[in-house]
């Protein structure tokens, strides 16, 4: 896994494209609005995280989360089970048969950014300050102008480190406090395709992407305080062999983990989708979604109180 990691280190050290402020020296500025349920949202995407080795590999943080949130182990992302598209949806709320990305490498210069609305976007027109950490170059799909406060994407080459990626998201977390932040930890994807998916190697890179979380959490009390956050942890697809990109229920299959402020404690039901964490997001801001967005707030994720309070916001009664 050595010479793997080194390989992904090197590649963010070299380039990334930075969007938004250049430095993280905190500036005043409007004050964002309240939250319905939490004043700030952070989104945790682990690129190839199969639900099925979160225990067997010790994940320790994504076990605790579980254990004090609320959480599923059959989530569905989308098809094709690729990272672009569905990250696309998990952040659109829309499957690839609306939002129409079904490539899967950094075709900005031909396509473009993403032509629907992003949660990010949606965020921003409230008045909500945002921010998000890619650690892939195709990612920069999604970094669609005047929608992100600030954002970095590699650009010659193709993943980030997640020691680089986490380092910059925390220290910006730590200086300028986003209402909606995104982070992207790619490490057990880079090591199912480089090793297979259950090797030895991809089991090193799912401890790896667990202690980043462990970082980010750390870094977020800090700059939020404890329990005056909310966090969803999740996964853009699995794996089988040395790919994915199918239907089977390996690739499709992934993690969802709701934790922190407003959260419930409790095992989910399998009918969550990569799109609704989009929705979800909103909902939990108190955001009003586009009339065309197909996911779903995860209300049975959180507590009575805080349904009530992002129903109201939102003025949209979720079931939960």
């Amino acid at each position: 896994m050595r010479s793997i990691s080194g390989k992904i280190v090197a590649a963010g050290a070299l380039c990334a494209v930075v969007v938004g402020s250049a430095g993280f020296a905190a500036e005043k500025g409007p004050v964002p609005p309240r939250g319905a349920v939490a004043d700030h949202v952070i989104v945790i995407s682990i690129d190839g995280l199969r639900p099925d080795v979160i225990e067997p590999y010790r994940a320790r943080v994504l076990q605790r989360l579980m254990s004090e949130g609320a959480y599923s182990l059959d989530a569905q992302t989308v098809y094709p089970s690729k990272t672009l598209p569905s990250h696309t949806s998990m952040l659109t709320g829309v499957p690839p048969e609306v939002h129409g990305v079904t490539w899967n490498t950094d075709q900005t210069d031909r396509h473009g950014v993403v032509g629907v609305p992003t949660v990010f976007e949606l965020a921003k027109a409230q008045g909500f300050t945002t921010a998000a950490f890619f650690s892939k170059a195709k990612l920069k799909h999604l970094q669609k102008p005047g929608s992100l406060d600030h954002t970095q994407a590699p650009t010659l080459l193709d993943v980030m480190s997640a020691q680089r990626t986490v380092e910059d998201a925390t220290r910006y977390m730590q200086f300028r406090r986003p209402s909606l932040l995104f982070v992207h930890i790619a490490e057990p994807d880079a090591a199912g395709h480089s090793f297979g998916w259950l090797t030895a190697p991809y089991r090193l890179a799912v401890r790896r992407a667990d202690a980043a979380v462990g970082e980010i959490l750390e870094a977020a009390d800090r700059a939020y305080g404890r329990g005056r956050y909310t966090v969803i942890v999740t996964a853009d697809h699995g794996g089988h062999g040395r790919d994915h990109g199918t239907d089977h229920g390996d690739d499709m299959q992934i993690p969802w983990i709701a934790w922190g402020a407003g959260v419930q404690q409790g095992r989910l039901g399998p009918d969550i989708r990569t799109m609704d964490t989009a929705a979800t997001v909103l909902w939990l801001l108190g955001v009003t979604g586009p009339a065309n967005i197909e996911g779903q707030a995860v209300a049975a994720a959180y507590t009575p109180s805080a349904r009530m309070l992002a129903d109201r916001a939102t003025g949209v009664i979720v079931a939960p």
